[in-house]
């Protein structure tokens, strides 16, 4: 038995506020940006001068770091090619989001690819060039009939990320007070990804 006590979390309420985003058919991609004294020392790290300030950035893919010669979809190369506009655009962090559009799952018959952040909280607001954030669908108390009345209306009136699209994939849900997240696609929800 550990020596250590282990404090239980406290559970948080059910009924709070949640924020229901599109679930975008990409692939999860992330940038990190990190001021630093030095130069970058890691394996695919970039180093970036802005405003005086020298950062590294490192892209990534959900599972693993991507550099532009072993990439996932050309998002490193992207990355590399328009570094300092990120570093100006996002700031310092870790900033994940889905990588979408031609030539990536469904495509959403766009001609370019697309890097739509998650974090709604930070930029949803945000004038942004070089990216998209994913579009919020529903704000406010948690019910399962909000859930629904969303996933219903996005399966009508199709995608919002990409206007005219009508095979939307699905929704996320972020529970505010429980820090979580879940999915629920439109298609084949009750299947794991790999079987449908």
């Amino acid at each position: 038995m550990a020596d250590d006590f282990v404090e239980f979390r406290k559970i948080p309420r059910l009924f709070r506020d949640i924020v229901i985003t599109e679930k975008i058919d990409g692939t999860n991609a992330q940038v990190v940006i990190e001021q630093t004294a030095s130069l970058p020392a890691g394996i695919g790290d970039l180093g970036i001068a802005h405003d005086g300030i020298m950062y590294t950035m490192r892209a990534g893919s959900r599972t693993r770091w991507i550099t532009p010669s072993e990439d996932n979809y050309g998002f490193a190369r992207w990355v590399y090619d328009n570094a300092v506009g990120l570093v100006a655009e996002l700031g310092e962090g870790r900033h994940f989001g889905e990588w979408w559009g031609q030539g990536i799952q469904r495509k959403y018959g766009m001609d370019k690819k697309v890097f739509s952040l998650f974090n709604v909280r930070k930029f949803g607001d945000a004038a942004l060039s070089l990216c998209r954030v994913v579009p919020v669908l529903y704000t406010g108390p948690f019910s399962t009939d909000a859930v629904k009345a969303t996933m219903d209306n996005l399966s009508v009136s199709g995608s919002k990320a990409a206007s005219g699209f009508d095979r939307p994939e699905g929704i996320v849900v972020f529970h505010t007070a429980g820090g979580v997240l879940f999915k629920a696609t439109l298609q084949d929800d009750e299947k794991p990804k790999g079987g449908k």
